[in-house]
């Protein structure tokens, strides 16, 4: 493997700032899959975000994201620093206002050291998210005194022009990057000529994490959420249940059938008045039926569903709509559920370098290998 040259040695730090160059890239992932590869090493774990972007969704505030993590990690309250504020459109029209508030002294404030062996920051969405409240990703890293490491989700070998840009602004604070969610096909591009241009260009790659169909699964609750929908029927495991694919129910049943036996666990969506393709999707691998228009189903349908324990939705929407909403839920996937906790972790111990990050860090481990 290339030499990383002496301009970008590596130095001694305890904060880690886990940045992204666009949103929904794998940032909460690779966050709460490197604390458990750390906790495994001996290592005191401490988590920040200090820019909330999954609102609560309840009283008291509390970014989703980070009520998540704490919870899935255990974490104490000197370990779970407070988020400052959320990126919403009423935060962001006070900050546009003459009595804008200036959050630089409490980011150095709140992510002051509480002698934990290492502070993993969750950043914005991308280098510029945040610049408004003098918060941009290289902001915080300059606050914190944070190494940067970079999460990228693989679209193309064009990955690496973003990323050598993001190298010219982040200079010596970027670390090194991990590259998200390859599909199958580009991963020995990814593995051999990726990573081997962006060594050579001084630009560490600690992990190239392929694409898993649970990492991109949505849960039936969070389609219930995003669509506004009744749920007709509600199996007890409904909160378990995760949607892989999207099947559209739109020709004869015999085709449908077809067409639905090639999926897996799939969201299927089709009119209300078709009970032809409804029933083609129930012996199929379907995990959530969406029923358009706010028709009501017939009775026998939902008595085979109750069967199966499929779940059944029903939306005051056309079929159009009603996909555009789904696959932009895929998109903008959430980390939320154990299953993909799981998955994470396993992901983060087959293909992640930490030994490499924390030489990097000059962090030591604090059980025996």
């Amino acid at each position: 493997m290339p030499q990383l040259s002496s301009q970008t040695s590596a130095r001694a730090s305890k904060h880690l700032l886990i940045g992204s160059i666009e949103a929904f890239s794998g940032k909460s992932a690779t966050v709460l899959g490197l604390a458990l590869q750390l906790r495994e090493k001996g290592l005191d774990v401490a988590y920040a975000k200090p820019i909330g972007t999954c609102p609560s969704e309840t009283d008291d505030g509390v970014d989703e994201d980070v009520r998540f993590i704490g919870q899935t990690l255990g974490l104490k309250d000197n370990r779970l620093r407070p988020t400052l504020f959320t990126l919403d459109e009423a935060t962001i029209k006070r900050q546009l206002s003459v009595e804008k508030q200036d959050y630089l002294q409490k980011i150095e404030t709140s992510l002051a050291s509480q002698d934990e062996d290492i502070l993993l920051i969750e950043g914005p969405g991308n280098l510029e998210e945040g610049s408004l409240f003098g918060l941009s990703l290289p902001d915080i890293a300059a606050a914190s005194d944070a190494a940067v490491v970079l999460v990228a989700r693989y679209h193309s070998a064009l990955i690496v022009d973003k990323l050598l840009a993001a190298h010219e602004k982040l200079g010596d604070r970027l670390l090194g990057v991990v590259i998200n969610d390859v599909p199958e096909d580009l991963l020995e591009t990814a593995q051999n000529e990726v990573r081997d241009c962006l060594e050579r260009h001084s630009i560490r790659v600690f992990g190239i994490l392929p694409r898993t169909p649970i990492m991109r699964s949505v849960s039936v609750e969070a389609l219930v959420h995003h669509l506004n929908a009744d749920v007709l029927n509600k199996p007890e495991r409904i909160d378990q249940m995760m949607v892989e694919e999207i099947s559209i129910g739109a020709m004869n049943a015999n085709s449908a059938l077809r067409y639905f036996n090639q999926a897996h666990n799939m969201v299927v969506v089709t009119g209300g008045d078709r009970f032809d393709i409804q029933m083609a999707a129930l012996e199929s691998s379907t995990q959530c039926l969406v029923l358009t228009g706010r028709l009501s189903p017939r009775s026998d349908l939902l008595d085979r569903a109750r069967d199966l324990e499929v779940p059944i939705l029903s939306v005051d929407l056309d079929t159009l709509t009603t996909v555009e909403i789904i696959e932009k839920a895929f998109d903008q996937v959430r980390l939320h559920e154990p299953i993909k906790v799981e998955c994470i972790g396993h992901l983060m111990a087959q293909h992640f370098d930490t030994s490499r990050l924390m030489d990097s860090l000059g962090i030591s481990p604090a059980v025996p290998a």
